[in-house]
């Protein structure tokens, strides 16, 4: 999934959140310095976030279509929670929206080797990943 359709996904998948109270993506914020991204507000704070991909190996970007691969979905997990930090609040809803692209999500808070960096990578099927970070 290339970062334009996460970032969409990612949208859909906020509204459909029930303790999120908004999603705006970054350019309807006006931000230009970072093409793809959200907004998300849970409760009363908002936490931005910048998409950065990485193609699945071998591909190319002239040419690459952006197709749906699809296998089985992350566990589903626990509902994200109004007080979890917006790492694990993101983590919580994309698996909770059982995509069949997804096929791994990594929280580098939970890595040894990322301490004090909050985001996701997001594996699909494809091979291609999403790198997610809280700016």
């Amino acid at each position: 999934m290339r970062p334009q359709r996460f970032t969409d996904f990612v949208v859909g998948v906020v509204k459909d959140t029930p303790t999120a109270g908004g999603v705006r993506t970054l350019a309807e914020t006006g931000d230009t310095k970072h093409p793809f991204g959200v907004v998300v507000t849970v409760g009363s704070a908002e936490h931005r976030w910048q998409f950065t991909g990485l193609l699945p190996e071998g591909a190319k970007h002239e040419g690459f279509l952006d197709e749906p691969v699809t296998g089985d979905p992350v566990p589903p997990g626990e509902e994200p929670r109004a007080d979890d930090s917006p790492e694990a609040w993101l983590a919580a809803a994309l698996a909770r929206a059982g995509s069949p692209e997804i096929s791994g999500i990594e929280r580098w808070s939970a890595q040894p080797d990322t301490v004090g960096r909050a985001g996701l990578t997001v594996s699909f099927h494809s091979g291609a990943r999403i790198y997610a970070r809280v700016f």
